[in-house]
């Protein structure tokens, strides 16, 4: 059963959006891509500037390691730095309809 990860959260003061997307680019290609299990991820970015990052996984159990990885592997570090910890928000969702 696949699943799907959604997080939303606001940029740092003094993070462009312009340098958030290519983080955002880096984290995408560098790390998450990579992982066991990754079908796709797609980021977007609100006009009052609240960003929303969609994943879907082949497994729970593919984006549990994912998460579990994500905090401390090197390719995360810049985009991690660029997220307001405090605005943070986010869910796990079983997929049961795609078209």
């Amino acid at each position: 059963m696949s699943v799907v990860e959604n997080i939303r959260f606001r940029l740092v003061d003094g993070v462009t959006e312009a340098e958030f997307r290519e983080r955002d680019r880096k984290v995408h290609f560098e790390y998450m891509a990579k992982r066991p299990g990754f079908v796709s991820r797609a980021s977007s970015v609100s006009a009052d500037g609240e960003w929303f990052v969609v994943v879907h996984w082949a497994t729970p159990e593919d984006a549990e390691a994912t998460i579990n990885g994500f905090f401390a592997a090197p390719e995360t570090q810049d985009f991690l730095a660029a997220v307001d910890k405090t605005t943070v928000a986010s869910g796990s969702y079983t997929l049961v309809n795609q078209s």
